[in-house]
């Protein structure tokens, strides 16, 4: 089975939890899983109609939610206030197109230096960031 270690710290966090691993569960967590980028709740939702026309979208938001709280994907809210959904990984920062929503994610040595070196001269413990850098991707640009 395809991301086997994913769906086994699914059914650790639930089994700590006293909930049930469901058919409908399993099926938006691999529909998630396969998914590049950053995926919003509605578009999470119509990739899994297509596969399980059945399951309905609280069932997808409900489930995402879990995944956020088990620390198997992670909630972001860009320009718009749009939900869009993340698998867990190294720390990256983010540009956003404002025209067309593409994302496109980066990690800079520099930036995060520079954040540490700040944090550092004002005696702040820094607990977590955001990076969102806002503006139109090369498409766009062009297409002006």
């Amino acid at each position: 089975m395809a991301h086997e270690v994913e769906h086994a710290a699914l059914n650790r966090y639930l089994e700590t939890k006293g909930l049930k691993q469901t058919r409908q569960r399993e099926a938006i967590f691999e529909v998630f899983l396969e998914a590049s980028g950053h995926i919003s709740g509605e578009d999470l939702h119509q990739r899994v109609r297509d596969r399980y026309p059945h399951i309905g979208y609280t069932t997808v938001y409900r489930t995402m939610k879990l995944l956020c709280d088990a620390g198997l994907a992670h909630e972001r809210h860009f320009d718009g206030g749009v939900a869009r959904y993340e698998i867990p990984h190294e720390h990256h920062d983010h540009l956003v197109c404002v025209r067309c929503g593409k994302i496109v994610e980066f990690e800079c040595k520099m930036i995060e230096t520079a954040q540490e070196e700040i944090a550092q001269r004002y005696g702040f413990q820094v607990l977590r960031h955001r990076h969102e850098l806002y503006g139109h991707c090369p498409a766009c640009t062009d297409a002006r």
